[in-house]
């Protein structure tokens, strides 16, 4: 059974060959535009919250308080993926749940100013626990799904590993 990570439920929604490469340590091309620019967009963004909070295998993007309640934040570029990073915080919202604490989440894209709330039900938690299966199964597997042509392909760092 894999550690899993906000990361591989994100990875999961979208690629299954990209949930087993960043399973198996391997690591996507650093110098890929789309990498960078998250790098930048977690740097230059939401300077005023506590960023880059972590515990057990989760790396939360933002925290806050508001109104009493613990907020937490997950930083896109876009929202071309929103369901994706919608299951990624919601993977988040879960682990503090097994820890006692309950949160709210929102999903931010600073670049659209939008931002979007999510809140873990029991409905997403069930949704989830189907989810750390499915990538069990596929992290398991000896050798990675093959390449499937999606639209998320050229902004991919793995993209040299599936079409080079």
């Amino acid at each position: 059974m894999v550690a899993i990570t906000g990361t591989l439920v994100q990875s999961y929604n979208i690629c299954k060959r990209q949930t087993w490469l960043m399973a198996h340590q391997i690591v996507p091309d650093q110098d890929h535009p789309y990498i960078e620019i998250g790098r930048l967009l977690d740097e230059e963004t939401y300077s005023r919250d506590k960023k880059k909070i972590s515990f057990e295998n989760v790396v939360i993007d933002i925290i806050r308080s508001d109104e009493g309640d613990i907020v937490v934040g997950e930083v896109k570029k876009s929202s071309k993926a929103q369901e994706s990073a919608r299951l990624q915080l919601a993977f988040y919202l879960y682990k503090l749940k097994q820890n006692g604490i309950d949160a709210k989440g929102l999903l931010l894209f600073p670049e659209e100013r939008r931002r979007m709330p999510v809140e873990l039900d029991s409905d997403l938690e069930q949704e989830l626990e189907h989810i750390f299966k499915g990538i069990n199964l596929v992290v398991s597997m000896s050798v990675p799904p093959p390449p499937q042509k999606i639209g998320y392909c050229k902004n991919c760092g793995y993209r040299e590993f599936c079409w080079a």
